[in-house]
């Protein structure tokens, strides 16, 4: 069974991507700000990551910063998801690490799944 580790301060996108992803048969965690992502990754090794980058305590790019420059984590894709959609923000994410970049007010739950899929 694939893992994913999804970083997502909103509780009702993460009720959605837990219930929908466990449906596709993925074994799902749930963090609700970075510093509780981070926390997570001592005991738990995802096969992707889903990460939004406005979140509380620790933001998004501070978190794919410090994935990607773990030798444990640095080639588990990240998948950002987020609604900051200016350029320089993608760019930045990219820069970091990240294998792909999902704005979700205009992707559908089901196409966050496809990218799932296509980057494990």
């Amino acid at each position: 069974m694939k893992k994913i580790l999804i970083a997502e301060d909103d509780r009702f996108l993460q009720n959605i991507y837990r219930v929908k992803l466990t449906k596709e048969g993925f074994e799902v965690r749930v963090a609700g700000d970075g510093q509780e992502f981070l926390e997570e990754l001592k005991t738990f090794t995802p096969d992707v990551i889903l990460l939004d980058l406005v979140m509380p305590v620790v933001d998004g790019f501070t978190v794919l910063q410090t994935v990607k420059s773990d030798p444990k984590f640095k080639n588990i894709p990240v998948i950002v998801t987020s609604n900051l959609g200016q350029d320089e923000d993608v760019k930045k994410a990219m820069k970091l690490g990240a294998k792909d970049y999902i704005i979700k007010s205009d992707t559908a739950l089901s196409g966050i799944i496809e990218k799932i899929k296509a980057d494990l």
